[in-house]
């Protein structure tokens, strides 16, 4: 799949947020190895902390279908620079992306800017930094 394709499908997914409070739709496409496309939106809470962002809810509905190898992911938004993944989307994707995976972050003005996982958040939380089983 091309990137204009992959972004496309993100800003078509974008129209389907539900975002009654912040008015602010975010869409993303997620395309696997084996050439499965997921996409998400965000989707909004009255009760603010259990919003859940576009990014996460394509990463969960591929994970939940047993797609667990990804190769990029396109995120858009109306911003005036190319949206980037917030924290908490930065960190789920650290946990299911290898470094490689591409992370392309644009607007409704076609800005596009890349990023690998490794550039977007060094350093990052891993199931490799929790303790080892003890029993």
């Amino acid at each position: 799949m091309e990137l204009g394709q992959l972004i496309e499908k993100a800003k078509y997914v974008r129209e389907k947020a539900y975002t009654p409070y912040s008015k602010f739709q975010v869409g993303a496409a997620l395309l696997t190895v084996d050439g499965s496309l997921y996409t998400g939106c965000n989707i909004e809470n009255a009760a603010y902390p259990v919003t859940c962002c576009a990014e996460r809810v394509a990463i969960f509905k591929a994970i939940s279908e047993g797609r667990f190898h990804f190769k990029e992911i396109a995120v858009v938004a109306d911003t005036k620079r190319p949206v980037p993944p917030c924290g908490s989307c930065r960190q789920v994707m650290s946990e299911f992306f290898s470094s490689d995976v591409k992370i392309h972050t644009t607007n409704l003005q076609g800005e596009t800017k890349t990023f690998t996982m490794e550039e977007i958040l060094p350093f990052s939380f891993a199931s490799s930094d929790l303790p080892e089983d003890q029993s």
